[in-house]
């Protein structure tokens, strides 16, 4: 009943912010919840570098995010006109993440037998934060549309997983990650967002879509990963819930768990696809 009203509550909420925030209070107001993701993550990695500066890593994930937001338009012009983006771009900013990183680390102090852990942490969990803010920030900017198309490709796979995976799901998908979920309810799961895509497409550009409809696949299945690594860390910290915000659903981290793969993957998915994918 709670994990209902929560949606009940949540669902309109997350829709007027989706169609009614200009981009700046729309990407502010990404940047605050999964801010919170970012702290709940931290409270999760905490167990295994109790003496790293990890507080640092909210900040640093916003700032990051800013950064990838802030020449977005850039990169789309970039992109319509057929031109790539720098090649450089990725090393660079892989060596810039590794550098400060390592820095931080070495400067914060942190016990040399947590050092390695510590920067794993850092490493991973500055883009894992990142990355969906500018995603959702450049989808609602480009259409807010597309940020819909998002939640529904992500919400109803997460619906049919969850209720027919628990009425004919027998077969275990990662029992040792996550017991309750099934190969049954991944099946489900990943037709259901296909519908949704294929549904979007047909009532949003006049047609059925098969590159979308292949693309909700895709994120259906980043989406699906994204909850099976977030089962993963909680269990490898001993961790049942990352917080209890949110009443029936756990943590931030817990109902966002889906789209920090989910997000960047629409996102570069349509740039794979190219705007001719939505034109009607």
């Amino acid at each position: 009943m709670k994990r209902l009203l929560t949606a009940a509550i949540g669902v309109p909420l997350a829709l007027a912010a989706i169609f009614l925030l200009p981009p700046w209070a729309f990407f502010v107001l990404c940047a605050f919840l999964f801010g919170w993701v970012a702290i709940e993550f931290v409270g999760v990695a905490r167990g295994w570098t109790p003496g790293a500066p990890l507080r640092a890593l909210p900040p640093m994930a916003i700032a990051a995010a800013a950064a990838l937001a802030a020449p977005l338009p850039l990169a789309e012009a970039l992109h319509r006109s057929g031109t790539s983006l720098p090649a450089a771009y990725l090393p660079i900013g892989a060596l810039l993440l590794s550098s400060v990183v390592a820095g931080l680390v070495l400067l914060g102090r942190t016990p040399v037998r947590e050092s390695l852990p510590a920067m794993g942490i850092f490493s991973f969990g500055i883009p894992y934060i990142a990355l969906p803010i500018a995603a959702l920030s450049h989808l609602q900017r480009r259409d807010p549309w597309l940020v819909f198309l998002l939640v529904a490709i992500v919400w109803l796979g997460d619906s049919a997983a969850y209720y027919l995976g628990s009425l004919f799901g027998r077969h275990k998908l990662a029992p040792t990650v996550s017991p309750n979920k099934s190969w049954e309810g991944a099946a489900a799961s990943l037709l259901a967002s296909a519908a949704a895509a294929g549904a979007w497409g047909y009532f949003q550009l006049g047609r059925l879509e098969m590159s979308l409809v292949a693309l909700g696949v895709v994120v259906n299945v980043a989406a699906q990963l994204g909850d099976l690594v977030e089962s993963m860390l909680k269990r490898g910290a001993g961790v049942k819930d990352s917080g209890n915000v949110l009443p029936g659903h756990g943590g931030m981290f817990d109902r966002a768990d889906s789209l920090l793969f989910a997000a960047p993957a629409l996102w570069l998915g349509l740039w794979w696809l190219g705007p001719q994918a939505l034109l009607p």
